[in-house]
């Protein structure tokens, strides 16, 4: 399991060299799925090309970027041909409906299961925790993105707080709950 949620994507060179790190790969020969369907207003549509620049500026060539925008299912064999899932922002109630709707919950948990890599920005990241019913329920708190502070920097530790609040230059990074969850700030 490689869980990295963010509020803003990869902002920062320590986001970056974490995302490398997990990828194990070369940019150049990673496959991407990019997930924009949060973004279904105005200011989140806006985003969407920074978003897309967090995979390039890492490396990875735009054609080895797939865009799936959830108006459908994607069998498991597929997604597994990918080396990282991006989850894009904007409204988290309407991205975790369309993963629930189309049968896209059990494939991407599946996926993560599988030591898949999955980055979620704002809205990509809050579906993992317990904001909302019906969440993917992979860390057992809520979790606030785009806060002025960061609730603390390091190894997590267990039981969680109530609620985690992330900055814009933060990441949550889950590899293996419990054992191994850390916060990583710049």
């Amino acid at each position: 399991m490689r869980l990295m949620l963010t509020s803003c994507g990869i902002e920062t060179e320590t986001i970056k060299e974490h995302f490398l790190h997990w990828l194990g790969k070369s940019p150049a020969d990673t496959k991407a799925l990019f997930i924009p369907t949060a973004a279904i207003n105005a200011d989140a549509i806006a985003v969407l090309p920074d978003c897309m620049d967090d995979l390039l500026k890492c490396g990875i060539p735009k054609e080895n970027i797939t865009v799936f925008d959830l108006h459908r299912n994607m069998e498991r064999q597929e997604l597994q041909t990918f080396d990282v899932v991006y989850l894009c922002g904007g409204t988290t109630a309407y991205l975790l409906e369309r993963i629930n709707q189309t049968g896209f919950r059990d494939e991407l948990l599946s996926y993560i299961r599988a030591n898949g890599l999955v980055i979620g920005v704002s809205a990509g990241s809050i579906i993992f925790a317990n904001n909302l019913p019906g969440n993917l329920g992979m860390i057992d708190t809520k979790l606030n993105v785009h806060t002025p502070i960061t609730s603390f920097i390091g190894k997590v530790t267990f039981p969680l707080m109530d609620t985690i609040d992330l900055s814009d230059t933060a990441a949550m990074l889950v590899s293996d709950i419990p054992d191994d969850v850390i916060i990583v700030e710049h």
